[in-house]
């Protein structure tokens, strides 16, 4: 008899106590643990690219692989992708601020796959179908507008039609293209849609 009236004096604080658990652990739905992963894909995405740039260092001045414009404007494009990223994780903002970064981030990944892509196009061209620049990046850039390098290049660059490094068969824009095609969904689905779903919730 006393057994049965312990368990029922005790049962309402275990319910109390659990309740109370259950409000404390964050869920996915929330706003804190929303916000939280948000952050830890954004500082993911920026160690990415971070490493991306580490090796195209090490193969330029290591390997000896001297880059091609085209291997520049990719840089460039990861390197913007990679700021934004750690810009986006240092701010974590909540709401607009979210999505903002994540359609920047977007735009500029989607950025380094078109000319990713186009390298590789020139790389699949018979030798000497693509014209080229006609002189390096850096001279370029002293005798001529931004504007008229970017099209240039983009527009000729038959230089970069070289394959001189591979990993499992594809050349060094595949893995530019491949890794910033996951750099892009992850700042989108962090940013953009990883807000929807805490506003439709909230």
């Amino acid at each position: 008899m006393t057994k049965k009236r312990l368990a029922v004096s005790v049962s309402p604080n275990a319910a109390l106590l659990t309740a109370d658990l259950e409000c404390r652990i964050p869920k996915p739905e929330d706003s804190e643990f929303m916000t939280f992963n948000r952050r830890i894909a954004n500082a993911l995405g920026f160690a990415v690219c971070a490493g991306l740039i580490a090796y195209a260092l090490y193969a330029e001045h290591v390997l000896g692989l001297a880059p091609c414009p085209l291997c520049i404007f990719q840089r460039v494009a990861v390197i913007v992708v990679g700021l934004l990223f750690l810009v986006a994780a240092l701010h974590n903002p909540r709401t607009a601020g979210a999505r903002v970064y994540g359609a920047l981030i977007g735009l500029a990944a989607l950025g380094g796959i078109v000319i990713a892509g186009r390298h590789i196009w020139i790389q699949a061209q018979p030798p000497g179908t693509v014209a080229a620049c006609g002189a390096d990046l850096d001279y370029l850039m002293d005798i001529m507008p931004v504007t008229e390098v970017v099209t240039k290049v983009l527009t000729g660059s038959g230089e970069c039609g070289k394959i001189d490094w591979t990993f499992l068969g594809l050349s060094m824009p595949w893995w530019v293209l491949i890794a910033l095609v996951v750099l892009g969904a992850l700042g989108v689905s962090a940013n953009l849609v990883g807000e929807k779903r805490s506003a439709v919730s909230a």
